[in-house]
């Protein structure tokens, strides 16, 4: 017969139910050995076992005032260095070196001076500029970061055929033509020499104690990057600039201290009659402009008014202007309804423009002689089709071809001709005699003898390390597109052959 209970029911019984009763024990033995007699064959399920005691909940939580969330490990603060002081990056950035004290120096170079800017004999070598001079220099940014001046061992500059003639310019403004005024525009290709070209100007004019002042980067006056203002009421459409008015006075000041002390104010200046006082040097009023920028372009105003009297005695005058393209064309500055403002109408761009043009009235640009240096950039020029018709047709001027000839170069009416940048070098034959005709300079590439005596220098001074004869200088002019100097530079620079044996 098949029992009632399941094999799961009866495994749940207590297994002592199944056990025979246990021995009796005898009166005799003590409870002690009772219990260990009955101790061994005594169990219990473990369904049947005494429930835990549940673990009071304050007694095992967090003590007084102790977080109760997770803790979690607090990384090490990092040390963070201050940043560097506003303008250092920026003056590290374009920071200029200009010397190599590994390099060597040749023992026959000599510096330029008064003496040697325009002697034929130092065409096709290379000249140092004088250590006294480069602080000048430096004032008036001649110096550029592309021009690699750090590789030698100070500072120096090819003397070509163009620098030869600039120097005979300098020596003919100073002494037997003073008054003379001399106005160019200077083109080439990327590389050809025309920025170190302004440079040896530059230095040329602090040798014959010439009052210095440039505009070494055009571009920072157009793309909005300096303040701006109508210039009055009477004028809306005209701007100035003051910020970029105090730096050119800075740079006037800084490089042509020592001239512009000797000088003293001639003229009075209703504009700044509260400022100026009787007795002042032009260093005094050019001052004004730099501690105080609202006055800024009356100063200067009033200071081109002095440099250009003719009531007293006052020394030549050296423009020069790098960049010439960026003026051509609608600046990033807007008018007061959102329309673009054109470059001409900036009265600092105005102003240097202005210049190429011939004098009022009969009268020179420039009374007390001068020459005006205006450069375009190969490497960081926009193209502008109007600007490239006005060189066109400044060459053909410089040729002699006349303006009515059919081979005069016209501008396309299709395309959109600027008329103001075209009439702005279409100067017509000034009235004074001292006063010279705009003309247009090419700077081309060095002759193979002129390469030969570059070449000479960098062997001299520690550079290349080849045994130099004039084939080896022939294959290098022509790998450098004709003796482009900028590409001799770049191709110099990579020379590093050991010496033939």
């Amino acid at each position: 017969m098949a029992s009632a209970f399941c094999r799961g029911c009866l495994s749940r019984l207590p297994r002592a139910s199944f056990l025979p009763p246990p021995p009796t024990v005898p009166r005799t033995t003590t409870t002690a050995t009772a219990a260990a007699a009955t101790a061994g064959f005594h169990t219990s399920a473990v369904h049947y076992a005494n429930p835990t005691k549940k673990s009071n909940s304050m007694d095992s939580g967090p003590k007084y005032r102790q977080a109760k969330s997770a803790k979690m490990k607090r990384k090490k603060p990092v040390e963070r260095t201050r940043p560097p002081p506003i303008g250092e990056r920026k003056a590290l950035r374009n920071r200029i070196v200009l010397g190599n004290p590994n390099a060597l120096e040749p023992a026959d170079m000599q510096n330029l001076s008064v003496e040697n800017m325009g002697d034929p004999r130092v065409r096709g070598t290379v000249v140092g500029l004088p250590v006294s001079m480069l602080e000048q220099l430096r004032s008036v940014h001649a110096f550029k970061k592309s021009q690699r001046w750090g590789l030698f061992r100070r500072p120096a500059t090819f003397m070509r055929k163009e620098a030869l003639e600039m120097g005979r310019l300098f020596e003919k403004i100073s002494g037997e033509e003073h008054g003379k005024v001399v106005k160019k525009v200077i083109t080439g290709k990327v590389g050809s020499g025309k920025s170190v070209f302004l440079t040896q100007a530059m230095a040329m004019g602090f040798l014959k104690n010439w009052v210095v002042l440039t505009v070494p980067e055009t571009q920072e006056l157009v793309n909005a990057h300096t303040g701006y203002a109508p210039l009055n009421d009477t004028n809306p459409g005209l701007y100035v600039q003051n910020q970029a008015t105090s730096q050119l006075l800075q740079r006037t000041f800084k490089a042509n201290e020592k001239v512009l002390s000797g000088l003293k104010v001639s003229q009075q200046h209703p504009a700044l009659k509260s400022l100026v006082k009787p007795g002042m040097t032009l260093a005094q009023l050019t001052g004004l402009g730099i501690k105080d920028q609202a006055v800024a372009w009356p100063v200067f105003q009033a200071l081109w008014a002095e440099l250009t009297s003719t009531s007293a005695p006052r020394p030549p005058i050296l423009v020069t202007v790098d960049g010439l393209s960026h003026w051509m064309q609608n600046s990033e500055y807007r008018t007061a309804d959102f329309k673009p403002i054109h470059a001409h109408d900036l009265v600092f761009v105005r102003h240097f423009l202005s210049l190429l043009k011939p004098g009022a009235n009969g009268k020179s640009t420039l009374p007390n002689g001068g020459l005006l240096l205006y450069a375009t950039s190969g490497s960081n020029s926009p193209r502008i089709y109007s600007f490239d018709v006005a060189l066109k047709q400044l060459e053909a001027t410089t040729l002699g071809v006349n303006p009515k000839s059919p081979e005069f170069p016209q501008a396309d009416a299709y395309q959109n001709p600027d008329l103001r940048v075209i009439e702005a070098f279409a100067a017509p034959q000034p009235a004074s005699d001292k006063e010279g005709k705009l003309e247009l300079q090419p700077l081309s590439g060095l002759t193979r003898e002129d390469t030969v005596g570059y070449m000479e220098f960098w062997a001299k001074s520690g550079l290349i390390r080849q045994v130099m004869d004039f084939q080896w200088v022939s294959q290098l002019w022509t790998k450098s597109s004709g003796g482009i100097i900028g590409e001799l530079l770049r191709l110099g620079s990579r020379l590093r052959v050991p010496q033939r044996t």
